[in-house]
This record gives structure tokens, C-alpha cells and sequence, in this order.
């Protein structure tokens, strides 16, 4: 397996991997939940995604593109070259709640998650949308759009969805215990249930 940690460096070590089955070449296009913000390297769940796909035998290369603070406009930018370079056979899309951060239009939001998946999909890859939630704070109709762009993305391209990367985290009773300082970004003890959340359909999705 070949790993490039996060910041879209192009850094690599190859892993010795028994695996059965067709390799894959697998992106991750996020953002600062993807790219071990404010973690020790190795904790985040790209990586404890990668230990994963070593115990189960899915011969991989990943490629953790994701940069902290990206917004859908710069994955959209990002993504051609990414391709080109990469070739990947699937790529994640976990990207958008710095949109939302920023008060950016749905609209915007939605046509470039489509065009990131239309992207992928020319370039012969498939596609997973992984999905998030906002606070109720943003107002009821907003929030209640954003959740749905996800989802209406997904069903639009063909992709697999993850319906909410931090499920069981941000809406836990004391969701405070899964995030750092800033209650933005989730601790360590996080990355371990996001994975949970993301494998159930990122396992059958590369073996497809």
C-alpha cells in the first residue's frame, strides 16, 4: 500500500500487502476532518482506514489529497490535476462543511460536488459522497438542505453515500468528549467511530 499523508503532498512509502482480488487506487479529496488536523500523524481515519484495508486483504493505494480549510470550489480546482496524476480507480468526496463554515451558497456548494463526481466518474473512477450535518443553529430550512445535497449529489452520479460522517459523534448527549479545543474538529477517540461510520460502505464499494 502506498500512502501520501494529507496537505496534498505527494509523499509515499510503499507497505508489503498479501492481498486477494483486483488493487485499487483509491482518493480521498477532503478537508481538515480527512487531513488529521490537530492529530498526531497516523491517527486520523484515512490512516486507521489504510491499517483496515491491510487486515482485510484489499490490496490498495491511497492517496490522502485532503487540505484543511478546502471548500467544494477547491477540491473542484484541485481534482483534474489530482486525477491526472493519480489515476485512481474510486475516490471519496468528503468535502463542503467549510462551505457551510462560510456561509456559501447550497447552489455553489451542489455544482461543484457534482462536477468533483462528473470529474472522477470521465476519468474511469467510481465515487463515494461522504455526508455532513450542520447545527440546527444555521436555521431549519438550511440545515435540512444541506443534509439533502449530499444525498441528491449521490443519487444524481451514481456514487455510494456515507449519510453522515460524524454520526454518533456530533449528535452524541456529550458530543464535547469526541472534539478538540475548538469543538470543531474531532479528537482522536473520534477517528476510530468515524471510520465505523465510513467502512460499512466503503468495504463493498472497492470490492464491487
Amino acid at each position: 500500500m502506498v500512502s501520501c499523508v494529507a496537505l496534498g503532498v505527494a509523499g509515499s512509502a510503499a507497505v508489503a500487502l498479501p492481498a486477494t482480488g483486483r488493487a485499487v487506487r483509491l482518493l480521498v479529496l477532503g478537508d481538515s476532518l480527512s487531513a488529521e488536523y490537530g492529530l498526531a500523524r497516523g491517527t486520523g481515519w484515512v490512516a486507521l482506514m489504510e491499517a483496515r484495508l491491510v487486515r482485510d486483504k484489499i490490496a490498495a493505494t491511497v492517496v490522502n489529497a485532503s487540505i484543511s480549510g478546502d471548500t467544494t470550489s477547491g477540491g473542484r480546482a484541485r481534482i483534474g490535476a489530482l486525477l491526472s496524476q493519480h489515476r485512481p480507480t474510486h475516490v471519496v468526496i468528503e468535502l463542503g462543511s467549510n462551505d457551510a463554515l462560510r456561509g456559501l451558497p447550497l447552489k455553489s456548494s451542489q455544482d461543484n460536488l457534482v462536477a468533483i463526481a462528473q470529474a472522477a466518474k470521465a476519468a474511469g473512477a467510481k465515487v463515494l459522497v461522504v455526508g455532513m450535518q450542520v447545527p440546527p443553529n444555521y436555521g431549519g430550512a438550511y440545515t435540512r438542505d444541506f443534509y439533502a445535497m449530499f444525498g441528491e449529489v449521490a443519487r444524481s452520479q451514481g456514487a455510494a453515500l456515507v449519510p453522515f460522517l460524524l454520526a454518533g459523534i456530533a449528535d452524541d448527549p456529550d458530543p464535547v468528549r469526541w472534539f478538540q479545543a475548538d469543538r470543531l474538529h474531532p479528537n482522536a477517540t473520534a477517528h476510530p467511530r468515524i471510520l465505523d461510520n465510513v467502512w460499512p460502505v466503503l468495504k463493498p464499494w472497492l470490492k464491487a
